[in-house]
């Protein structure tokens, strides 16, 4: 991509640029909002994901638009998650082999996609 993107207002990212940002190098990270629980066999819990830079010195938090009325324009809202289910399913889709996933508020844990030549040489 070549804009800025801390230039971007407001400070988010859709789910075409996180793809693409994470898949260029940068690091997906997990944010746990809400203490998480069990029902069922099913874990329940509020996270959200942001797009960070390798130094921690950039990051933007994945967004969905959302259409409030056929009157009314988009607004933009963080994509939160309230289930580990979607969380991994939303992961695994992005290229992510593995899940580290914060049970407490407060709590974050960064992923890196796997590199090719990590994945070549397993398979060999």
């Amino acid at each position: 991509m070549d804009e800025d993107l801390e230039k971007e207002a407001p400070n988010v990212v859709t789910e075409a640029e996180f793809r693409m940002l994470v898949a260029s190098g940068f690091q997906a990270e997990i944010v746990c909002l809400e203490e998480t629980y069990i029902k069922g066999s099913v874990w329940y819990g509020e996270w959200i994901i942001r797009v960070v830079s390798s130094d921690r010195t950039f990051g933007k938090v994945l967004s969905v638009n959302v259409r409030r009325g056929v009157a009314q324009t988009e607004q933009i809202k963080f994509r939160a998650f309230k289930t580990i289910n979607g969380l991994c399913s939303f992961f695994h889709k992005l290229g992510f082999e593995n899940m580290d996933i914060p049970f407490v508020p407060g709590g974050r844990t960064v992923f890196s996609l796997p590199s090719r030549s990590a994945k070549q040489d397993s398979n060999d």
